[in-house]
């Protein structure tokens, strides 16, 4: 696989159901991928202190990091045997329920793309500067803590 440009990996809002099953559709003519796995972040409805989370609210350092998620995405693709990658994460709110991070690899074998897409969740969780605005309802918020 060449090096490609630094892309920009975000997007408005939630990730919705038809732009992740059009992605899927569009790898139907690749003929020489044998498999795919898909990780799909959604936003949880959690109690903390006795308040529910309606929804994150997502802000990042663009330029700093679309180059991260670069990074990590190169390095993967050099460590492992993948036909193709794809990496979209949301900026803005997200509701519970909705989709915020969708992640996409596909290889010729199966064993490639659980093992590449098990380690490309975990780096961008570890490594990548984005931050998620817990909503509660009514009132409040408080800052995400990756887990």
């Amino acid at each position: 696989m060449e090096k490609e440009k630094v892309k920009n990996v975000f997007v408005q809002g939630a990730i919705t159901p038809e732009f992740i099953a059009n992605s899927i559709a569009k790898h139907q003519s690749k003929t020489q991928i044998g498999a795919h796995d898909i990780f799909l972040g959604q936003v949880r409805a959690d109690k903390i202190d006795g308040k529910t989370v309606m929804g994150i609210e997502y802000s990042a350092y663009e330029d700093m990091a679309n180059l991260k998620f670069h990074e990590i995405r190169e390095a993967t693709f050099e460590q492992y045997d993948l036909s193709c990658m794809h990496i979209y994460h949301s900026l803005g709110e997200v509701k519970t329920g909705e989709i915020c991070l969708f992640v996409f690899v596909s290889s010729p074998h199966r064993k490639e793309v659980f093992e590449a897409l098990h380690h490309l969740v975990e780096e961008i969780k570890k490594s990548v500067p984005v931050f998620g605005k817990e909503l509660f309802e009514g009132d409040g918020y408080q800052w995400k803590v990756n887990k």
